[in-house]
């Protein structure tokens, strides 16, 4: 660590700033949790048990602030060796190749060695899902700050185990942060700044179970492509005992967006969530589709349990229906094994307000794109128009470049310039640098880490209302 080399009434001045500034610490804190300034390789990656595309693609782009040796703690197997192979993608292509140095110890003791060298201040970790939470918590005992794939935890079980991760991390100083890549989308950016305008938006609806004031559904594929090559999955990742359900992985970015877009920086507790139903349905996929995705001719011994007739079914679809603070609201997500020709995952979102219904589609009709629309029913269409066409223009200095477009006497959509459309890829880049600049702060939003665990909360629940 660089402060080593400095002397020590230069860290005595970092640490006094720290606890005068950004957060109190105890002594022992003082003592055990290294400092963030911003400096350049400062911070040091240890990537653990790689076994989904995500661990690679938090390293597409190089950090100043990040040492370029990286230490990969993971048992011997596909996953790693996908991973790595990965990285040195990345390192060997023709435009703006990354320098990543991976230094690599595989063993079944890749817990332990990590945690006892810690070469590094920084975890991150994206793959099994069922060790998932173990990880972090240990991570988090062992004093080290933790940038985390979602799902942080995938059963009610475990859910406790990652509230007491989050309570250690508050005590000992360090930062426990999931990579949210969805608040990066620009049209879901755009969704929320139009959604605080109440002038055009005017409040959000409470809505009913049946037809609530905020969706989110989701649409994903197992055969897919990332960065430019045939994704090969893991397994395991058809074994929802390891990956989890649907309802607690892909939902977790959409209950995370609802928090965040209808309660911005609002402080959540548990207390404010009711799980009102919830269900969960099958993806089958034939012999041909596994083998197709994994590369492997036949299922596992731990698949054996989900098969019908050498059919797998895979519990990856689900929907909970809610209310937060009162307010209703759904998430779904489905699963299809491949999208059709020059298609991809695909997003909905609809918030109804009091005077407009702001709606992201992402269908035929869009090119696959998302786009945003904005409804009204108001009778003075000429006032409604007014005040929707100066607040694009207010959001404009914000977003260069956007403007307005009238589909029909009570319907708009939002032509939001290429630029911002940057690719789920690039937004892991975006929490990442998120991410290094609260390690300069020395801290989280106060909400954060209160939100995280109602969202984990909601989805653990979910699951366990769709399991009744």
């Amino acid at each position: 660590m660089k402060l080593q080399a400095i002397g020590v009434a230069i860290i005595s001045f970092f640490l006094a700033a720290c606890a005068g500034g950004n957060r109190e610490k105890t002594d022992t804190q003082k003592d055990s949790q290294p400092m963030f300034t911003g400096a350049k390789g400062e911070v040091r990656i240890m990537t653990l048990d790689p076994g989904h595309f995500h661990a690679a693609l938090v390293q597409k782009n190089m950090y100043e602030q990040v040492d370029p040796t990286v230490y990969v703690y993971a048992p011997e197997g596909r996953d790693v060796q996908g991973h790595l192979a990965l990285i040195e993608r990345y390192n060997t292509r023709s435009e703006n190749p990354t320098t990543w140095l991976e230094k690599v110890y595989t063993g079944p003791d890749f817990l332990e060695k990590m945690l006892s060298e810690k070469p590094g201040n920084v975890m991150v970790t994206a793959g099994n899902n069922a060790k998932k939470t173990e990880y972090i918590l240990k991570s988090i005992e062992a004093g080290i700050n933790v940038l985390a794939d979602k799902p942080m935890v995938i059963s009610p079980e475990e859910f406790p185990r990652l509230e007491e991760a989050f309570k250690l991390a508050q005590e000992k100083g360090v930062l426990l942060y999931d990579i949210m890549t969805e608040r990066y989308e620009i049209t879901t950016m755009l969704q929320r700044e139009l959604s605080l305008l109440p002038e055009v938006f005017g409040e959000l609806q409470v809505g009913t179970e049946e037809n609530p004031a905020i969706t989110k559904e989701s649409v994903h594929h197992f055969f897919k492509y990332v960065s430019g090559n045939p994704l090969v999955r893991p397994a395991w990742f058809f074994d929802t005992q390891q990956q989890g359900e649907g309802v607690v992985d892909v939902t977790t970015h959409l209950v995370d967006m609802i928090q965040w877009e209808a309660f911005p920086e609002v402080t959540l507790n548990k207390s404010d969530v009711q799980v009102l139903s919830a269900k969960r349905w099958t993806t089958d996929m034939t012999p041909e589709m596994f083998e197709k995705v994994t590369g492997l001719a036949t299922y596992p011994d731990y698949l054996q349990k989900d098969l019908d007739n050498d059919v797998l079914k895979v519990y990856s679809n689900g929907e909970i229906n809610y209310t937060l603070k009162g307010i209703h609201a759904k998430v779904s997500v489905i699963w299809n094994f491949q999208a059709p020709e020059g298609t991809g995952d695909t997003h909905y979102s609809i918030m109804r307000g009091t005077k407009c219904d702001l709606i992201i589609q992402q269908g035929e009709e869009e090119g696959y794109k998302p786009q945003l629309y904005i409804e009204t029913s108001e009778e003075d269409l000429k006032a409604f128009a007014g005040f929707l066409y100066n607040a694009v223009e207010g959001l404009a200095e914000k977003f260069p470049g956007i403007t307005l477009e009238k589909v029909s006497d009570s319907k708009w959509k939002l032509n939001i310039p290429d630029e911002y459309k940057v690719g789920h890829e690039a937004h892991f880049g975006q929490v990442t640098e998120k991410y290094l600049q609260y390690l300069v702060d020395g801290k989280l939003p106060e909400w954060e880490v209160p939100n995280m665990i109602v969202k984990y909360y909601t989805t653990t629940e979910g699951l366990k209302k769709a399991m009744e």
